[in-house]
């Protein structure tokens, strides 16, 4: 059974080859800052903007491969219930973190599986992560070393790798923080036959 992954983000990309899944790649583009517009209108949380947001990225991808599954997804970072997106140029990342730093925010991860027009799966999770109060000069050399990478990430930030400095703490699913909700996407994959059990 294909899959195809409505995104192009490496993170996801990695996450899933590095588990030895095979899949395709066919990013959606799709307008998110209109859609964000939309469920704020709506009065709708983080959780059902990105669950909303990887469905409608999923259904445009899926329409282009009647014969796959479909795998998309999403990321809402919220601090004080406003939402923060990837940041366009350091200026703006530097200010992304500095409205972060010594404080608690969430961020929720939203994942689907669709074949044709049909949501066969979703899941969504989300991660509580505590950024410390670090010092302006931490920030300065944390932007100088990461350079335009800080910009490929919503709040600035790659756990995975220079941005675990920035943290006291996170509680939450790690794969998700990361971009995708790994193993219960495995799962489904596995209990819908994509995957040997």
């Amino acid at each position: 059974m294909r899959l195809v992954l409505a995104s192009e983000s490496g993170a996801r990309k990695r996450l899933l080859a590095a588990a030895g899944v095979e899949f395709a790649t066919d990013p959606a583009g799709y307008d998110e800052a209109a859609a964000k517009r939309t469920s704020r209108a709506r009065g709708e949380d983080a959780a059902q903007c990105a669950l909303a947001l990887a469905t409608a990225k999923a259904r445009a991808v899926a329409a282009r491969h009647a014969d796959a599954i479909v795998i998309g997804a999403d990321q809402m970072l919220d601090c004080d219930a406003a939402w923060l997106d990837k940041p366009a140029d350091l200026a703006a990342a530097r200010a992304q973190l500095l409205e972060l730093r010594g404080k608690t925010h969430a961020l929720v991860t939203a994942a689907v599986a669709v074949e044709r027009d049909e949501l066969l799966w979703r899941h969504v999770a989300t991660a509580r992560l505590v950024m410390r109060p670090f010092s302006d000069a931490f920030l300065e050399r944390y932007l100088a070393l990461m350079g335009a990478r800080v910009l490929a990430t919503v709040g600035g930030y790659e756990l995975e790798g220079l941005g675990a400095q920035l943290f006291a703490k996170i509680e939450g699913d790690y794969f998700a923080i990361l971009g995708l909700p790994l193993l219960p996407l495995l799962a489904f994959l596995r209990a819908h036959g994509a995957l040997p059990a």
